[in-house]
Formats: C-alpha cells, sequence, structure tokens
C-alpha cells in the first residue's frame, strides 16, 4: 500500500528469511504458560517504544520482565523501569535465544514493516503480546484464531500493553510452543530463497518475452 501511494505502482510482498533452523525451542521446551518470565529485546531507538513496554510492567509488580538492548533511548527506558525489570544489555545471539525459549511472551511495541524478532520468538516456541498495527497483523495469529501465537493491543500506551498482559493469561493456556515454531516457519530462508528467484525468474521470462519479435513470441 505504501509503495502504491508513493510510486503509483503495484508491489510483490516477500517476506525477509527469519533463521528457523537457528531459532528453536529447546529440546526440554516448557510450554508458554509454564514460564515465569516476559522479555523485550530491540535496538533502543524512539520508534521501538522499548520504554512504554518497560513502564507497562511497572504496573504489573507481579510479573517479571527481561530487556535486552540498548541505544540512544537508554536513559529514557532505565527511567520507565520499575524493579521487576531486569536489564541486560546487548547480547550474543546464543544468549538472545535462549531468552527467547525460556519466556512466556515476547512483548513487541513497535509498528514495523515485517518484526524479525517477532518472529524469532515464535520460532522459539514462544508467543508474541504485540502492537496490532504492521507487519505484527501478518507474522502473529492473534487471540480467538485457530492454532494462536498471541495477542494484539490497539495503541501505544503502557496502559493497553499492561491490561493486553493481564489479559494474556486467559489465551495463554490454548497457546503451544508447537503452533509457535509452525507458524514461523512461513518465514524459513528457504522459503525466501524460493519466492525470490520464482519472481526474479518471471520478471526476466517477461521482459525477454517482450523484447522477441512478434512473430516469435
Amino acid at each position: 500500500e505504501r509503495i502504491a501511494h508513493c510510486y503509483g505502482r503495484d508491489a510483490v510482498v516477500i517476506h525477509p528469511p527469519v533463521d528457523v533452523d537457528f531459532f528453536t525451542p529447546a529440546e526440554d521446551f516448557a510450554e508458554p504458560a509454564e514460564r515465569d518470565y516476559y522479555v523485550t529485546a530491540s535496538r533502543w531507538v524512539p520508534y521501538k517504544r522499548v520504554d512504554l513496554v518497560v513502564a507497562a510492567f511497572r504496573d504489573l509488580p507481579d510479573r517479571r520482565l527481561i530487556v535486552a538492548g540498548d541505544g540512544p533511548e537508554a536513559s529514557r527506558v532505565r527511567a520507565a523501569a520499575g524493579p521487576n525489570a531486569e536489564f541486560v544489555g546487548e547480547v550474543s545471539r546464543e544468549r538472545l535465544r535462549a531468552l527467547l525459549r525460556g519466556a512466556r511472551a515476547f512483548v513487541f511495541a513497535a509498528e514495523e514493516d515485517f518484526g524479525m524478532l517477532s518472529v524469532e520468538a515464535q520460532a522459539c516456541g514462544t508467543p508474541v503480546i504485540a502492537y496490532g498495527r504492521g507487519g505484527s497483523l501478518e507474522t502473529v495469529r492473534g487471540a480467538g484464531t485457530d492454532a494462536a501465537t498471541g495477542m494484539f493491543f490497539s495503541a501505544q500506551t503502557t496502559r493497553a500493553i499492561a491490561d493486553a498482559v493481564r489479559l494474556f493469561d486467559t489465551p495463554l493456556r490454548a497457546i503451544r510452543a508447537a503452533d509457535c515454531q509452525a507458524n514461523a516457519a512461513r518465514f524459513s530462508s528457504e522459503r525466501f530463497r524460493a519466492e525470490f528467484s520464482a519472481f526474479v525468474d518471471g520478471v526476466a521470462t517477461a521482459r525477454r518475452l517482450r523484447t522477441l519479435p512478434e512473430s516469435i513470441s
């Protein structure tokens, strides 16, 4: 829609690849409802709204939040935190995977075109609580759908996030790690390569046919 608005042309959407061979559930995983912390992670820049997530959990003192990442919004993010937020800084890929594997849910407050981390979380068998705009609507199956993998909140406010976390406990009992992993598999590297190759081949074939003499084409 954005490309149509700005450039007046149609666009084919090919979702980016997610390493679902690396981001996987742990061998001895527990179902999401049995886990005891929430996690958020990103580069701390304004549009990511990590400050809102941290502030929301200040109003949820009985729930634990682990916050990974760093960035120019560090002072704002840390100032919003309550005692139940644990900051772990920038983490390795392996540490990120471990945090995602053990989380009750990944909390995501940004409006993104795609949102790679939300898919990586699901690939680890972890549900997502996300702002219901942008790519999250394509990558997360909300509560009430078949094989749900998370739920959405409708506004980028601390209250909306806190309310969503509270409400999440009800549908969480029906969310399974296997469903989260299966949903993430839709965005695998193999799928990306196949779709991208097919698109390039199709464009090349169409261009070649346009350049052939009419008697041949």
